[in-house]
């Protein structure tokens, strides 16, 4: 009699964290850079005196969620990357994605956000019109560029945890 084995994939339970993480802080960063920002811009909210301390305050708590999604992609793929090192050649690419979307993190919470919020205060109450610092346009310039390598090393990593799977030999 010949012995059949079939072999079939499973996604362990942090590549799922993972994935899920992934997908929740991706969209949400989409969701606050295409429609949240647009519609306070367009309602004209920016030129309110209290932008600077709603941005903040709306800020820090998206800034906390994107360390903690962060650090929890960045286990989940040490542990599958730890789990799969005897399995097959162990791949660096997820690793590096991941210690860069926490660097990323790192620098939205404790750089950029802060130092935007602090430049666009408004501390002279008797100055009515406020002309933006030209300090900020560079600010602002930084935080697209690093918002572009979180998304695309995000998007990279999406496929890749998708791509790897776990043998399971019946």
């Amino acid at each position: 009699m010949a012995i059949i084995s079939q072999i079939h994939t499973q996604k362990s339970g942090w590549q799922t964290a993972v994935l899920f993480t992934l997908m929740f802080w991706l969209s949400g960063s989409l969701i606050l850079d295409t429609i949240v920002m647009p519609v306070l811009y367009t309602s004209g909210m920016m030129d309110e005196s209290g932008f600077a301390a709603a941005g903040y305050s709306l800020f820090w708590v998206f800034n906390r969620i994107e360390l903690l999604c962060a650090a929890v992609i960045l286990t989940g793929i040490l542990i599958h990357c730890h789990r799969l090192n005897g399995q097959r050649r162990l791949d660096q690419k997820p690793i590096f994605l991941a210690a860069i979307l926490l660097v990323v993190a790192l620098i939205y919470t404790y750089g950029l956000t802060p130092q935007m919020s602090s430049l666009g205060l408004q501390l002279n109450l008797f100055n009515s019109t406020v002309e933006p610092p030209v300090l900020m346009n560079s600010l602002h310039a930084g935080y697209w560029l690093l918002e572009l390598l979180k998304l695309g090393g995000g998007a990279i990593l999406l496929k890749t945890c998708l791509d790897y799977s776990e043998p399971i030999v019946q």
